[in-house]
């Protein structure tokens, strides 16, 4: 099964999908918006991805906060699935994502990507482990 992950921000949206088998995660693209509540566009070109990937599930990262409270930017994350549902009318998982933006970051410094370009790829790079995240829990389940 062919899955997509994504981070959801106030302006873009980090797009990562996996390999038909569900074995790895690739970031795909940043999708970004100028206006937090303008999605029409967002929610379109995630439609345009998911059938040019053939994706059957999404994992979206749900920023829960470090003492398990929900915040604004759940509650935002909540609405969004809601409007993935409606519109794209596939399963979609809210996975948490706590500090996979800090990792990235993390992974980026460490592979020598400077300051000013770390922006352009965080949010698809924290994509890909929100996907990865998900993928090896659900493997450690089945075994």
């Amino acid at each position: 099964m062919r899955m997509m992950g994504l981070d959801f921000g106030s302006k873009t949206v980090g797009v990562a999908v996996s390999d038909p088998l569900g074995i790895t995660a690739q970031g795909v693209e940043t999708i970004t918006r100028k206006d937090e509540n303008k999605l029409r566009r967002t929610l379109a070109r995630i439609g345009e991805l998911i059938e040019e990937y053939k994706i059957e599930k999404i994992i979206l990262g749900y920023p829960v906060n470090m003492d398990d409270s929900i915040g604004e930017r759940a509650r935002k994350t909540e609405e969004f699935r809601d409007m993935l549902i409606r519109r794209i009318g596939l399963p979609v998982v809210l996975w948490d994502e706590r500090l996979t933006t800090m990792e990235a970051n993390d992974i980026l410094i460490e592979s020598g990507v400077p300051r000013e370009n770390r922006k352009r790829v965080i949010d698809k790079i924290a994509a890909v482990l929100i996907l990865r995240s998900y993928m090896d829990s659900a493997q450690e389940r089945e075994a």
